[in-house]
């Protein structure tokens, strides 16, 4: 579904990414892990179109991404939920999940997507008519991925879902992703520095540090690593 090849991307000439080479293969969860200032949000941006790229290609469903203009990517089937959640906060929950139904896909499936969504967050429902910035932060978050889903995508990227939250209220937000994953089969690609709970839940991953990919395997090869046990899972 997604093919990444030889990627350097970064701000004013100077590269965060160097040389990033990514397979996500349709229906799959795949996670991006590793620290602060690895370029994993750099990433997700340039595959969004934020962020222009440098050198090499990014393929979705066989189309040329870079190619295509930031705007159109959405309509593909990209949805690109940002960390730091980035809600509407003056806006209702409803008045969020409708700006997230702009696609074509999203409009057309409008009805059954929000019957979905409420049926995955039910306090969206519950506070339908409430402004998104009165509630929590978990709450926020869920309605972050839900405005996503709005746009009836192929793939979601989700950038640090558990940012700011409880550890309780993060794994909460975890078990609902995997939960819409394996009921919906759609493809997530999952960033978090919080690697074991990452892993954990995705079934394959990648481990970037200074802006390259420097282990990648199935969930079992990646836990068993000895590289990953002792940096990242304190074992």
């Amino acid at each position: 579904m997604l093919e990444i090849e030889g990627l350097s991307a970064g701000y004013g000439g100077i590269p965060v990414l160097n040389g990033v080479t990514i397979r996500i293969e349709t229906g799959e969860f795949a996670a991006i892990v590793g620290p602060n200032g690895a370029g994993k949000t750099t990433l997700f941006k340039t595959i969004s179109g934020i962020v222009r790229s440098m050198a090499g290609s990014v393929r979705f469903l066989g189309k040329d991404l870079l190619a295509v203009s930031p705007f159109a990517r959405p309509h593909l089937g990209i949805a690109h939920v940002p960390e730091g959640r980035q809600v509407f906060p003056s806006l209702t929950v409803f008045e969020n999940l409708q700006m997230g139904a702009y696609t074509d896909a999203g409009r057309a499936a409008w009805k059954q997507n929000l019957e979905k969504i409420y049926s995955w967050f039910p306090v969206l429902a519950e506070r339908a008519k409430a402004q998104a910035g009165a509630l929590s932060g978990g709450q926020q978050q869920m309605l972050a991925i839900a405005r996503g889903l709005a746009s009836s995508p192929k793939l979601l990227m989700l950038d640090e879902p558990s940012m700011g939250l409880a550890p309780t209220v993060a794994d909460e937000i975890f078990e609902r992703i995997v939960a819409i994953h394996g009921e919906s089969g759609l493809t997530v690609l999952l960033v978090e520095q919080r690697v074991a709970e990452a892993l954990h839940y995705a079934n394959r991953g990648y481990v970037l540090e200074a802006g390259r990919v420097v282990l990648e395997g199935s969930h079992d090869e990646l836990r068993s690593n000895d590289r990953i046990r002792q940096a990242y899972l304190g074992m």
